[in-house]
């Protein structure tokens, strides 16, 4: 509210759901018609908001909620099996990995998660993400962690290891990035400050958190003098002609010769 404000924003549509995206891209008699629809919601927002890309500019499809752990040996399982479930708990469709190169770890942190379940009020949505879509993977060295890491491209990525920013060049795919033991993904969420509108479901391999950039279009243009449109407009014609295009060959040839 208080950045709406500072940005002069003198509307706001206290909406939500399907039925608001719907509103928003095509306007009714009380919303108006926006360009651009952004921001998280459930699996009806997501769909909704596919529906209607096109019609409006969207964010991206978000959803459901990820989390990969990057881990040495030398890691607390309680912090680790905590950080996991804080994401299986939004969603019986999220996703909570691990990746480390410690068997010790990964049998010590399986435990943590399942004396933990019990202890959460959403324990019947935790335990299925976690049945569903928690793993724990076990590599050979770090080099390899951080080689699955960047397959998976997820949308939030603990970085539990030793100097984590010396490690932080290996990870070429993530969403957010959280540094080092002690700082946890709920710190995103909550506290930390940059935007937790993320890329899911691997797309962070080819997109980024929303941020201010998608807010912000670029136009191109171009410019020719007569006598710079002379030296080129033969090749012009030549690539046109080759189409079949006539009328752009013409376009550019007809202001270089002379007319009756």
């Amino acid at each position: 509210m208080a950045a709406a404000k500072i940005a002069g924003v003198d509307k706001i549509f206290k909406i939500g759901g399907a039925q608001a995206v719907a509103a928003l891209a095509f306007g009714t008699e009380s919303v108006p018609k926006v360009d651009k629809i952004v921001g998280p919601g459930n699996a009806f927002v997501a769909e909704a908001k596919k529906q209607v890309f096109g019609v409006v500019s969207i964010d991206m499809i978000a959803g459901p909620s990820e989390i990969l752990i990057v881990a040495d040996g030398n890691n607390n399982p309680a912090h680790l099996a905590a950080d996991l479930l804080s994401q299986a708990e939004h969603d019986k469709m999220a996703s909570a990995v691990l990746v480390t190169n410690s068997e010790e770890l990964a049998k010590n942190v399986a435990e943590e998660i399942e004396n933990q379940i019990p202890l959460l009020e959403r324990s019947e949505i935790a335990r299925a993400s976690i049945d569903a879509n928690g793993k724990i993977i076990i590599a050979d060295n770090l080099e390899t962690v951080f080689e699955i890491a960047n397959e998976i491209a997820p949308e939030h990525l603990e970085l539990c290891v030793e100097n984590p920013f010396d490690c932080l060049d290996k990870i070429r795919h993530a969403g957010s990035i959280f540094m080092g033991k002690n700082c946890p993904e709920a710190l995103g969420d909550y506290f930390a400050g940059p935007n937790h509108t993320l890329p899911t479901g691997g797309t962070a391999k080819f997109s980024s958190p929303l941020s201010v950039d998608d807010f912000v279009k670029k136009t191109q243009y171009t410019y020719y003098t007569k006598d710079a449109l002379k030296k080129v407009a033969e090749d012009v014609a030549y690539f046109a002609k080759q189409e079949g295009l006539t009328a752009h060959a013409k376009s550019a040839l007809i202001r270089t010769t002379e007319e009756k």
